[in-house]
């Protein structure tokens, strides 16, 4: 009999105890998380480490996993056109998106006007609070020029040295390119890249087995350290944002999904591990690794996985695209900011320029959208003190929405690329989850 024939029993995925999995452990971390900032807020605050110690071993090893993704996927493939013909359907999609999303973000904020009446006069916000993301905005000027020479790492090391994934690409592409040309002669080093990616996935494996203890201190600080008085204050704008995410995700990459062949429910259900990290931590490059696993283990070949999902990660930003829209609409009308059509036109067009052009930056999100309001000249800088309290709590729903995207954009992809095994696909969703 087929294995994947025999029933699991009652209580278990597989035959894994229910309480061994993955999504299960993280989200009674997110649970006693939220349970300790509210009740020991100060104990919570001090949690803060389990997170960022757990985000900052991931991204140890993000560069690697790009590096040996992007490389053996492009060697597989052999012919160069193959690969530029991927790169090119891959950032049409992406551009095509997220303007859908930036113009959901726009509509929706428009007809909720969550910032309207609040009356926030923009001489008596604190520039203080901002002048960090102010910072980082002057020396991330939005420009083609400066974006293009930012792609090109000054050596192949700072590349990984920086973690700037633009850089790593590039650099990964192009040797993989080598690697291809090379034919036979570069067979052996595609055999040390596959080594060397086993034992960089070897170690997330093991990384993994801490990310419930991350989540639980990563949401034990959240709430401990901005409580629900914070949520109550700005509950409006909370509220339309989520409703906007939701709406995206159903307007936009359910119909995508169907036209293409697969479930959209299913596929969220099939990646909920990662979900729900990233919900915790709030971080999307904490699950890089494990989801370009899981595609591959729905039967997306791996030279699309190796150059879409990385890309996807610069490029596909849905959720953060969804969030600069509604955030900066929002404050506008938080501060009595008139913008008509015209400018809100002209803001869409900064905002599809300031979303790529500032990708690798750390701390991205707030500071794009600081970039964003300098560029427009309409709302003050200063105004996005206002969100700072609540922006974690936000960038859980957005960097979720990013996640979600991306596993669509790749399987859109490789379903074009005929490099798509739809049998296995369906197959998989069905089970209900990958490989945690």
């Amino acid at each position: 009999m087929d294995q994947g024939t025999i029933a699991a029993p009652p209580g278990t995925r597989g035959g894994t105890p229910f309480y061994r999995d993955l999504s299960f452990q993280v989200l009674v971390g997110m649970l006693a998380g939220v349970a300790i900032g509210l009740l020991w807020p100060h104990f919570g605050i001090a949690l803060k480490p389990l997170g960022d110690a757990f985000i900052k071993l991931i991204r140890m090893v993000i560069g690697p996993v790009i590096f040996c993704t992007v490389v053996h996927g492009i060697a597989k493939a052999g012919n160069m056109g193959t690969v530029g013909r991927i790169a090119l359907k891959a950032l049409v999609y992406f551009e095509v998106i997220t303007t859908f999303a930036l113009v959901i973000g726009l509509v929706v904020g428009n007809l909720w006007q969550a910032g309207r009446g609040m009356h926030i006069a923009p001489a008596l916000l604190d520039p203080n609070a901002v002048r960090a993301f102010a910072g980082k905005a002057a020396a991330h000027r939005p420009g083609m020029v400066a974006f293009l020479l930012n792609i090109i790492p000054a050596t192949a090391v700072s590349a990984f040295a920086k973690g700037n994934i633009l850089e790593i690409v590039l650099f990964s592409v192009l040797f993989g390119a080598g690697v291809a040309a090379a034919g036979e002669a570069g067979e052996p080093v595609v055999r040390l890249v596959d080594g060397i990616s086993k034992a960089f996935f070897w170690i997330i494996g093991f990384v993994m087995r801490f990310a419930p203890l991350a989540t639980l201190g990563a949401m034990a600080f959240t709430v401990g350290r901005f409580g629900f008085a914070t949520l109550g204050a700005l509950a409006g704008f909370i509220a339309e944002f989520y409703v906007i995410c939701v709406l995206f995700v159903v307007l936009v990459l359910w119909p995508v999904s169907y036209v293409s062949g697969f479930s959209l429910a299913r596929l969220i259900r099939y990646i909920r591990a990662e979900l729900l990290l990233v919900i915790g931590t709030s971080s999307s490059e904490t699950v890089f690794p494990q989801l370009t696993r899981k595609l591959e283990q729905l039967g997306c070949e791996e030279r699309v996985v190796g150059l879409v999902l990385p890309t996807a990660y610069t490029f596909n930003h849905d959720g953060t695209c969804l969030y600069f829209s509604a955030a900066t609409l929002f404050l506008a009308q938080a501060t009595g900011t008139h913008l008509d059509l015209a400018q809100q036109l002209g803001l869409l067009l900064v905002l599809l320029l300031t979303s790529k052009g500032a990708a690798g930056v750390s701390g991205s999100a707030l500071v794009v959208l600081a970039i964003t309001l300098a560029a427009s000249h309409a709302v003050p800088v200063a105004a996005i003190a206002l969100i700072i309290g609540i922006h974690r709590f936000l960038s859980a729903a957005f960097v979720c929405v990013n996640i979600i995207g991306n596993a669509v954009a790749t399987l859109v992809v490789a379903r074009w690329e005929n490099a798509l095994d739809m049998g296995r696909l369906r197959a998989a969703l069905a089970r209900g989850a990958g490989q945690d």
